[in-house]
C-alpha cells in the first residue's frame, strides 16, 4: 500500500495548528473566570467571521452554489465549529483536563478507523506502529513521567462525550480529504471555504451559547484583557488554524495528518511554562521524540 508523503511543508501546516490550539487552552485558562465556555466559542467564531468577511464576502453572494450545498457546510460546522467544541467544554464538567487530553488522544486511531470504515482507507502496520508511538508520548506528557498518576485516570462519563468529540474531528478531517459537490471557486479559496462553515458554525455555535445562558450558566466580563484574548484566539486557533490544517490534510492526508494533533498537550506544557510559571520537564523532551517518532514511522513510504 502507497503510505502518504508528508513533506517538510505538509509538516509545518500540520504543526501549526496544534501549536495555535496549545495557546488556545493557555489562554482559555487565564481568561476562565471572565467568560463562560460556550459564550466564548461563539464570540471567537463572530469575531472570526468580521476576520474573514473582507477576504471572502461573494461567498455570501444567493449565487455562490454555499446554499445549495448548505448540508455539507452544516455538517462541516456542526462537527469542527460547534460539537467538537461544545463536546469538548461539556466533558469538562465531570472529567479532568489530564482525563480530557488523554483521551483526545485517541484521535489518530480514530483516523484509520474511520478512513477504513467510510472511505475504504487500508491501514497499514507501519500506522499501527506510529499511532501507538504516538499516543504513548502523549501518556508520557500527561502522567509527567510517572505511572501512578496514569493509573490513577477513571473513566466518567465526560471521558464519553471527549471521546465523541475526537470521533467527530476525525471524521471532518476525512470530510476536508473527500469533497464532493461544492463549487470549485469556494473550495480552492481558503477564506471562502472557511467563511463557509462558519457562517452555519455560528448557528450551532448561537445555539449551545444560547441554551448556556437559558441554564443560568452564561458569563461575561467586559474588559481589555477579555478583548485581547479573544482577538488571539479567534485569529490564531480560529483562522489561522483551521486555514492549515485544511491545507495539511489536502497535502499529507487524514491518516497522517491525524498524529500531529499528539502534538497539542507537549505545546500545551511548554507554553504553560512560559506564560503560566509551569517550566517543562525532561520528559517533555522524550514525549516529543516519541510523538514526533510515530509521524514519522506512519509517514514513511
Amino acid at each position: 500500500m502507497k503510505v502518504p508523503h508528508v513533506t517538510a511543508k505538509a509538516a509545518l501546516l500540520l504543526t501549526l495548528p496544534p501549536l495555535f490550539w496549545a495557546g488556545n487552552a493557555v489562554v482559555g485558562r487565564v481568561i476562565a473566570d471572565q467568560v463562560s465556555p460556550m459564550t466564548l466559542n461563539l464570540l471567537r467564531w463572530v469575531t472570526a467571521f468580521v476576520l474573514l468577511l473582507p477576504l471572502a464576502a461573494p461567498v455570501l453572494r444567493a449565487n455562490s452554489g454555499l446554499w445549495r450545498n448548505w448540508r455539507r457546510f452544516a455538517g462541516l460546522a456542526l462537527l469542527a465549529i460547534g460539537g467538537y467544541n461544545a463536546l469538548l467544554y461539556l466533558s469538562l464538567k465531570t472529567s479532568t483536563p489530564i482525563n480530557v487530553t488523554l483521551v483526545g488522544s485517541i484521535t489518530p486511531v480514530f483516523m484509520l478507523l474511520i478512513g477504513r470504515l467510510f472511505f475504504g482507507m487500508p491501514i497499514s502496520k507501519r500506522q499501527w506502529l506510529g499511532a501507538v508511538l504516538s499516543i504513548l508520548g502523549v501518556m508520557v506528557v500527561l502522567g509527567r513521567g510517572q505511572l501512578d498518576v496514569l493509573l490513577q485516570v477513571r473513566l466518567v462519563p465526560g471521558d464519553i462525550y471527549m471521546l465523541l468529540a475526537s470521533a467527530g474531528w476525525a471524521y471532518y478531517s476525512w470530510m476536508l480529504a473527500h469533497p464532493t459537490t461544492e463549487p470549485t471557486a469556494i473550495r480552492t479559496n481558503w477564506a471562502a471555504f472557511l467563511l463557509a462553515q462558519i457562517v452555519f458554525g455560528l448557528g450551532w455555535a448561537g445555539l449551545f451559547a444560547g441554551t448556556e445562558w437559558a441554564l443560568g450558566l452564561g458569563r461575561l466580563t467586559v474588559s481589555w484583557s477579555t478583548a485581547a484574548a479573544l482577538a488571539f484566539i479567534a485569529l490564531f486557533p480560529a483562522v489561522l488554524a483551521y486555514r492549515a490544517w485544511g491545507a495539511g490534510v489536502a497535502r499529507a492526508g487524514p491518516q497522517v495528518a491525524g498524529f500531529f494533533i499528539n502534538l497539542t498537550p507537549l505545546f500545551t506544557a511548554v507554553l504553560s511554562g512560559v506564560f503560566l510559571g509551569e517550566p517543562p520537564r525532561a520528559y517533555h523532551a522524550l514525549a516529543f521524540v516519541m510523538i514526533v517518532g510515530g509521524i514519522v514511522v506512519s509517514s514513511r513510504r
